[in-house]
């Protein structure tokens, strides 16, 4: 099938044995699903695979819906975890995944997809993430590619990467919101009663707070923080607001999340302004007002820094629909 752009955007899902069911049920309900809410049928999705395989642990068998060939024509590719990485690939799909990369797939992995990925060369000089579990044996086997043993997923150019089960959830959404933005992934993600953005770079695992009745949580301080995005959220005022001194919040809130308050709050304020881009036929200054920048200037300049764009650009590239008043 050609790669027009009227047609379905076309998502290969490797399965071979041993494959995790969790991770191929990612891609599945991500990009398989029919999504009445959004226009037409944004993806296609193919389970590929050299013929009826046993999954992990032989709960049961799965019969591919096509043959690992049809990989190569795929627009993205997905390779789900193995359990078993240091077993190697088999010849065939190595090449396959190398055709695939030469047609211009994506090329996206789960867990320790990734080593399995590594092995065709196409990740060297690359970053990669993986599940913590695996990140020493990819530095060793591998040491061409710069793995990133800590964050969710990472991108670097047409590779992307996730470290584990539930982080090939948020690596999925971002996709979604790559090829469709922030409005489209929200659908999503209210479908799957899971957050639309957590940021790339936060932690894999954190360890657990001291349980107290009145221990706060990220979650509150989101809802806060979204509620009052428009302010300009002082962080004394929110570590006041946990009952923490600034040095004991900044300390928490590092653990917790992998960054800094500020750089959250940001990352958060660049999400709004996408919404608002995408949705309403606001200003710049307006959308820079409404996402808590203050002017335009400022939102520009952190804009172009997380989203690689201008907002002006970014709104002509996403706006769908008529757009709405602000």
């Amino acid at each position: 099938m050609s790669k027009e752009s009227c047609q379905p955007h076309r998502v290969g899902v490797l399965v071979v044995a041993d494959t995790n069911p969790f991770e191929m049920g990612v891609a599945t309900e991500v990009f398989g699903l029919d999504r009445p809410e959004l226009p037409g049928r944004p993806y296609h999705l193919e389970v590929c695979g050299p013929g009826p395989v046993q999954m992990r642990q032989g709960f049961f068998t799965l019969t591919p819906t096509s043959p690992t060939a049809a990989l190569a024509d795929m627009d993205t590719v997905i390779v789900p975890g193995h359990p078993n990485p240091a077993n190697g690939a088999d010849p065939e799909v190595l090449d396959v995944l190398r055709e695939a990369h030469r047609n211009g797939a994506r090329m996206v992995t789960f867990c320790s997809g990734s080593l399995l990925l590594a092995e065709t060369g196409l990740l060297d000089g690359r970053r990669a993430a993986t599940h913590w579990r695996y990140a020493a044996e990819l530095r060793t086997r591998f040491p061409k590619v710069e793995v990133e043993g800590e964050v969710l997923y990472v991108s670097d150019g047409p590779f992307f990467s996730a470290a584990g089960s539930a982080a090939a959830l948020d690596l999925a959404l971002h996709l979604v919101r790559l090829d469709h933005g922030e409005e489209a992934v929200n659908i999503v993600a209210r479908r799957l009663v899971f957050p639309a953005h957590r940021p790339g770079d936060q932690r894999q695992f954190v360890d657990p707070p001291k349980p107290t009745q009145s221990a706060p949580t990220i979650d509150a301080l989101q809802q806060v923080v979204q509620e009052r995005l428009h302010e300009a959220l002082p962080i004394p005022e929110l570590a006041a607001a946990c009952g923490m001194s600034v040095t004991s919040f900044h300390r928490w809130f590092k653990d917790a999340v992998g960054s800094t308050p500020q750089q959250w709050i940001i990352s958060l304020r660049v999400a709004r302004a996408r919404q608002l881009l995408e949705t309403t036929n606001a200003t710049i200054e307006h959308v820079a007002s409404h996402a808590g920048f203050g002017t335009a200037t400022n939102m520009r300049q952190h804009f172009r820094r997380a989203m690689g764009t201008t907002p002006t650009a970014y709104r002509a590239a996403f706006t769908t629909g008529t757009p709405q008043a602000i």
